[in-house]
């Protein structure tokens, strides 16, 4: 049993180096001040006055992080909508690029009709120059003069009738072709025109786009600045009010003040750990060696599920994923850029959704086109695999995908992870959409 003796030789140890220090003959410390009822009541004064202080700071910080919680939520909005544009320009590029196509081909068409109509009046020129010069012109008088009996000369009247009518019929014809081809590529050159105007203005609405976020984005960062100057500013008067409580109450007020940190900590400490319980509960949770392998696309919404959890801790990266994976991000020209994006494999939160259901349908890379890809159900009806939203009169901004529990995985924005999280109830949309069943 040599641990328990050693354990108790310790604990021998520091009791005789207690009493042994009571019993030494050293002089009792001296007591502390006796301070007049004038100071404690200055005292009491000012911890008040930094209480009141400390109050007004914190009442005007949680006023500005509810104004940044409103300005990050609109500049999701601004980068969902800067990736709807992004959609729309290439969708209008595309019905460009087949409207020119068409025109091209229209004005071909047109083009043979227009050689052919040529020929066909030079073959008819050639036509008549040979039968006036063998006398033969249709109602010339030599080509019946000629005729050896009346019924050869009426014979030779009907075919030269039917030869040059033939070929007037088929003149005839091929002018109406041209005309029919030329309307045809006037309305294939309108349409690329139209097709056109379309591209320019999804071109300009784009350029609009990002200068909307670019100015959602200064506003974001200027409310943070002003953020983090309050917060020191509070943590400034706190660290005098708790100077003025300690000179005020001593060692009890200090006591008082840990037992108060203490019980927080336990609360935060209960909180997480439930969290920790829905979490695993609702198939959140992932073995310790890493993610899950992403494996094949599947169509039920646990397969959905196992791949959106099988990128948990994957970088966010603005305009990242697809159906085949995580890819690099691209430019914003704002919060994205700073925090290099760009540079990341990753995903964003509408990528992550394509990446999770490429195993039931292909899914636009924009929230809002997300929203209206299924069945809409009431949120008091959300239940696990349903795509949850967040928005407001603007159009939507953020796209998550539900566990159950109350329990949701996300790519949540610039400098953040894929990652579990509680459902936030604060700007969600009032339905969720079901892409299976």
């Amino acid at each position: 049993m040599p641990r328990v003796r050693r354990g108790l030789s310790v604990s021998t140890l520091t009791l005789v180096i207690l009493v042994g220090a009571g019993g030494t003959g050293l002089a009792a410390p001296p007591p502390p001040p006796n301070p007049s009822d004038s100071e404690i009541q200055a005292g009491k004064a000012d911890a008040n006055a930094k209480a009141g202080e400390v109050g007004r700071l914190t009442s005007q910080l949680a006023q500005a992080e509810q104004k940044l919680t409103q300005l990050q939520d609109d500049v999701e909005l601004k980068q969902e909508q800067a990736n709807k544009a992004l959609v729309d320009l290439q969708t209008a590029q595309d019905d460009a690029t087949r409207a020119e196509n068409d025109a091209k081909a229209a004005r071909g068409e047109a083009d043979a009709a227009s050689a052919a109509i040529e020929k066909a009046r030079a073959d008819l020129k050639s036509f008549a120059a040979a039968s006036f010069q063998q006398g033969s012109t249709v109602g010339s008088l030599s080509a019946y003069l000629s005729a050896d009996s009346p019924k050869d000369m009426l014979a030779r009247a009907q075919l030269l009738d039917a030869v040059g009518g033939d070929r007037l019929n088929a003149l005839d014809r091929l002018e109406q072709a041209q005309t029919e081809k030329s309307n045809k590529d006037a309305a294939a050159r309108k349409a690329a025109e139209i097709a056109q105007q379309k591209q320019d203005a999804a071109r300009r609405a784009k350029s609009s786009a990002d200068a909307a976020r670019t100015t959602a984005e200064q506003a974001q960062d200027s409310q943070a600045t002003q953020n983090a100057q309050l917060e020191k500013n509070k943590t400034d008067v706190e660290q005098q009010l708790y100077a003025a409580q300690a000179k005020v109450s001593g060692l009890q007020g200090q006591r008082q003040r840990y037992q108060d940190w203490l019980a927080q900590k336990q609360r935060e400490d209960e909180e997480r750990a439930r969290q920790a319980a829905l979490a695993a509960s609702g198939g959140g949770g992932r073995p310790s060696g890493g993610p899950a392998p992403s494996g094949p696309a599947g169509s039920s919404v646990e397969a959905a599920i196992a791949r959106a959890l099988s990128k948990l801790g994957m970088p966010y990266a603005w305009g990242g994923g697809n159906a085949s994976g995580p890819t690099r991000g691209i430019r914003d020209g704002g919060v994205a850029d700073r925090y290099g994006d760009y540079n990341k494999i990753g995903f964003d939160c509408s990528g992550l959704m394509i990446y999770a259901f490429a195993g039931v349908r292909s899914l636009p890379h924009y929230s809002g086109y997300q929203y209206s890809a299924g069945r809409r159900v009431p949120l008091s009806q959300m239940r696990r695999g349903d795509l949850l939203f967040w928005g407001g009169p603007g159009g939507i901004h953020h796209v998550a995908l539900y566990l159950g529990g109350g329990q949701m995985v996300e790519a949540p924005q610039s400098g953040l992870r894929v990652r579990i999280a509680p459902v936030r109830y604060g700007g969600i949309m009032p339905y969720a959409t079901r892409l299976i069943g």
